[in-house]
């Protein structure tokens, strides 16, 4: 009986999701997405029929299937923003807590990499929270430049939304319209009526993980602006707000950030080379909060995120959430996405050499610790299930390497000009650019395109720049076939490409050159960029240390077996050898 139910349950999902992509494809104005519409409505209507002629076997239900774990009932996906994967065991021997139990006690993929070129925070948390990549959720970047506008736009901005706060007065809007697949959070919220919560500094990353919708969606804003969007709610959630009157970021004015362990534990020396302090701080420990008065300015809460102090402060937001919300404690599983921002933030200032990003992962290792205790305690350990990655990687700073170096945008956009003066008169030509996606003027691409000689010109110029290594056609990335391309950089380039969204020139820097000033930076798909760790933990799970391969995608895929929730669909598979059976 229980098998002919859940026969009925599966025909009935497949009867509905027929009717759902029927109706999208009716709406659809987008010729593309129309095209995966329907490619879609052809697998629900193919299954459906399956469902309806096979039917459930009169066999017994197989031992296996008898002693399957139960559903979690709360699924959390923790992103640590430009976490390298070599980071785990690079810096392995100043670890001991959070992260090394999710090391040991979990499912640890140690080669997993994202397969794209856009490398960026926006595009990653995408990625992670649909399980789709950045050419079909098209959340290629963190700002693209809009063509019909003129000038660049947020991924998440959005002015028919505004965002709301508590703390300090909120500025814009921001959603996930942009968005183009729903996540795993959605599907779970729709399918089970379960709560989501997703938690960060940063709007992109919260979005990026809840999607377009979630019960407390929240980051923080300008000044420590506890923020949610008129897109969530009509007001920040009450836990959220209660939290964040009671414990602003504030009391930590007056803070100084030092090693928390002696200096001769850390690798390499404290004041590299290249290094690009926030503005009041040098590159030597110890780093004051909001210089040495501990003013609340502009300053002191630029210091604050770029702390350890403000990854503590998400995990205490996100404790407050399990407990005022009672995540896990419903019949269906619950969602709870925490990204952790801080590393990014150092990341960029002082390069993954640096005191400061190992820092922040001694600490952060005890942050994760105090989260993992607290679940165990309220939702009960074993009872739920968590993923760890991050959005991307980083690249060390030239300064400090061999054969590396950075390249200016301004000799980009002089070859450029120089290269098209002899075909189309003097310039400028370039209307924009974000890393490696170049946009041109309006015409300027069509002129190119219809006159070989002068593409040709553009593209032999630019790859002459020592940091430049090729240069990639927008219009040659948008088939199949570039997609599975044996080229990697081909491939890599037409995953992250979304017509309208991405540059018209896509350009692929050399490995460790960087596109830009001081510091270092991430985007590329050099292995510094892509690689990322990937761990299950909790339920469901087999521990272990595994070399398959595995990427991003794999996340949301794997969960949705773990909590029986059926994604419209997504370039991940299930990680098999990770889940228990």
């Amino acid at each position: 009986m229980a098998a002919r139910r859940a026969h009925a349950a599966l025909v009935c999902h497949r009867v509905r999701r027929v009717r759902c992509l029927r109706r999208r494809a009716v709406l659809s104005p987008d010729p593309e997405a129309l095209r995966r519409i329907m490619k879609r409505l052809l697998f629900f209507c193919a299954g459906a029929a399956v469902a309806l002629l096979s039917g459930p076997s009169p066999r017994a239900a197989s031992p296996q299937a008898a002693t399957a774990p139960t559903t979690p009932k709360l699924v959390v996906v923790v992103v640590v923003d430009q976490m390298r994967a070599d980071y785990l065991t690079r810096y392995g021997d100043l670890l001991g807590h959070g992260l090394t139990r999710l090391t040991r006690e979990g499912a640890w993929f140690r080669k997993a990499a994202y397969p794209y070129l856009n490398t960026v925070t926006c595009a990653g948390h995408s990625t992670i929270g649909t399980g789709e990549l950045p050419y079909h959720h098209g959340m290629v970047l963190n700002q693209w430049y809009d063509r019909a506008e003129g000038h660049s736009i947020a991924c998440t901005e959005d002015a028919s939304a505004k965002n709301i706060s508590v703390g300090a007065p909120a500025a814009g809007g921001d959603s996930a319209s942009r968005m183009l697949t729903p996540t795993l959070a959605e599907v779970m919220r729709k399918s089970t009526h379960g709560r989501v919560v997703t938690i960060s500094l940063k709007a992109r990353s919260a979005i990026g993980l809840a999607g377009h919708g979630g019960d407390a969606v929240v980051w923080l804003g300008p000044m420590g602006a506890l923020t949610t969007s008129s897109a969530y709610a009509s007001a920040i959630p009450e836990f959220a707000a209660a939290f964040a009157n009671a414990h602003p970021p504030s009391q930590d004015a007056g803070k100084v950030w030092d090693r928390s362990l002696p200096p001769a534990k850390y690798e390499y020396v404290d004041d590299g080379v290249g290094e690009r302090p926030s503005g009041g701080w040098t590159a030597l420990f110890p780093h004051p909060l909001g210089g040495d008065g501990g003013a609340l300015t502009p300053a002191f809460y630029a210091h604050w995120e770029q702390s350890p102090f403000s990854d503590e402060y998400l995990e205490q937001l996100a404790e407050a959430a399990v407990d005022n919300m009672h995540l896990g404690s419903g019949d269906a599983p619950d969602f709870l996405g925490i990204s952790f921002s801080a590393l990014d933030i150092v990341g960029h200032a002082f390069g993954p050499r640096s005191h400061e990003v190992q820092d922040v992962l001694v600490r952060l290792d005890v942050t994760i610790d105090k989260l993992l205790k607290h679940l165990d305690s309220r939702i009960g350990a074993g009872k739920y299930v968590l993923a760890l990655s991050a959005d991307h990687g980083v690249a060390d700073i030239p300064e400090q390497i061999q054969n590396a170096g950075r390249q200016s945008a301004q000799d980009i956009a002089q070859a450029i000009d120089t290269s098209l003066q002899p075909f189309f008169g003097a310039g400028p030509y370039l209307a924009a650019s974000a890393y490696t996606d170049l946009y041109f003027k309006p015409g300027v691409y069509d002129r190119l395109k219809a006159d070989d000689k002068a593409m040709k010109a553009v593209a032999k110029a630019l790859s002459a720049l020592p940091g430049i290594e090729r240069v990639l056609r927008s219009d040659e990335l948008t088939s199949p076939k570039a997609r599975e391309s044996s080229d990697k950089a081909v491939r890599a380039a037409a995953l992250s490409y979304y017509p309208g969204r991405s540059g018209d020139l896509i350009i692929i820097p050399r490995d460790n050159w960087l596109l830009g000033g001081g510091g270092t930076t991430h985007g590329t798909l050099h292995d510094y960029d892509q690689r990322v760790p990937i761990i299950f933990f909790g339920a469901c799970i087999r521990s272990g240390a595994y070399d398959d391969a595995a990427a991003p995608p794999d996340i949301a895929a794997t969960l949705a077996s773990i909590v029986h929730v059926a994604l419209p669909a997504t370039d991940g598979r299930v990680l098999a050898a990770a889940v228990a059976k």
